[in-house]
């Protein structure tokens, strides 16, 4: 192994930016890094393809393939990072710094390493002929939106048997994880004067109702669903804003709260929504007033992959670890909707993720690249 080729690679990367965001102005595209990629795998002989994202020209994903097959394994990651605070960094953010055994920079453990040390373990499989194929996967916006995996799916490509999703596990298989939903709840009354409460309809008390509607919900699903392997093991919801009103003397016309809820593995963001309309939808009829539930973004489903899979038996053997759960979301439920078994499994811990002087520890190269090198030796050769 070159660790002059491989800290080249990481810092070609690293200096690239890459943030996704909700926030216009600071949403970058990942096409820099993708081309990059591309260029690389090109070199080594894999087959390229680049998809730009529906209505996002400046965003796309890489499937760049090794062999052919109808089975295979699928090594993906995202390309891009989170927005980062530059004055709380010690080190240049897009500028790979080695210190203390440690690589730094924006997006080196979440998740720009991973291609690096995933390119590396594949260079002795150059020479072979793979039975079956290996696809190197990488992805846009999976920090924001998902709309890269959702734009996969949305192609039914790739098609594989297997797929590793290498995010900060310290490389401990993840066959588990909730899902994530931002949720909206719009309230439209009826402003008028705060002398005479009969002129309108006070948007902000019609929420209380909607409020103790939905803490109850909350109350409701943690008695139904329960699932021990979460350290958190029932749904959460967490009530995260509202706003309402803008003036005491005005009688509120219009309240929005907006929420997040992480459902277990079973409960599906479609269902969760409506049993949530259906709740509100008595307090709309008795204010006579219309109560929208919206999502912000369409969400992403729970994740499970059987235990007793070949996937997971085979990592469970390899890294000596057993698979357990996480509460972070990851690309893992698109990917199983393409056919494949999947887990998440990579170098890093998530609590160097989103974080100032995020780094990748040294030490974790060569137990990554071995581990890579048995899955492609099973599931490949």
């Amino acid at each position: 192994m070159s660790k002059l080729q491989l800290t080249t690679m990481l810092t070609n990367l690293i200096e690239v930016p890459s943030i996704s965001c909700t926030n216009p102005k600071l949403d970058q595209s990942n096409k820099p890094v993708i081309d990059l990629l591309a260029s690389w795998l090109t070199d080594l002989g894999f087959s390229i393809e680049i998809l730009p994202l529906p209505n996002q020209p400046n965003k796309a994903n890489l499937i760049a393939t090794l062999g052919s097959g109808p089975g295979g394994l699928v090594l993906a990651g995202h390309t891009d990072t989170v927005p980062y605070d530059e004055q709380r960094w010690q080190y240049d953010p897009f500028k790979l710094t080695e210190a203390g055994n440690k690589w730094f920079g924006l997006g080196i453990c979440d998740m720009k390493g991973f291609f690096a040390l995933a390119i590396e373990a594949i260079k002795p499989f150059l020479d072979k002929e793979l039975k079956q194929p290996l696809i190197i996967l990488a992805t846009a916006d999976e920090e924001s939106s998902m709309d890269g995996a959702r734009a996969l799916v949305e192609a039914a490509k790739p098609k594989a048997r297997y797929a590793v999703i290498g995010e900060p596990t310290g490389l401990k298989p993840i066959y588990m994880h909730k899902g994530i939903m931002m949720e909206k709840v719009r309230i439209k009354g009826k402003s008028g004067h705060s002398s005479n409460p009969a002129l309108g309809v006070n948007a902000i008390e019609v929420m209380h109702q909607v409020i103790d509607t939905i803490l109850s919900f909350r109350s409701e699903l943690a008695t139904r669903y329960n699932n021990p392997i979460f350290e958190v093991p029932v749904p959460t919801l967490n009530l995260g804003c509202i706003h309402g009103g803008d003036n005491p003397n005005r009688i509120c016309g219009e309240c929005t709260l907006e929420y997040d809820l992480r459902p277990l593995p079973g409960l599906y963001c479609d269902e969760l929504r409506e049993m949530l309309r259906a709740r509100v939808a008595p307090i709309s009829h008795d204010y006579q007033v219309p109560i929208s539930v919206e999502a912000i973004f369409p969400g992403v489903e729970a994740f499970s992959t059987g235990k007793d899979s070949t996937l997971i038996k085979t990592v469970e053997t390899l890294t000596g670890h057993h698979a357990e759960s996480v509460a972070f979301a990851t690309e893992a439920p698109f990917l199983q909707q393409l056919g494949m078994e999947t887990v998440v499994l990579g170098p890093g811990n998530i609590d160097q993720a989103h974080q100032p002087d995020e780094y990748l520890s040294m030490d974790t190269v060569k137990p990554t690249v071995k581990l890579l090198q048995q899955l492609i030796s099973k599931f490949c050769c």
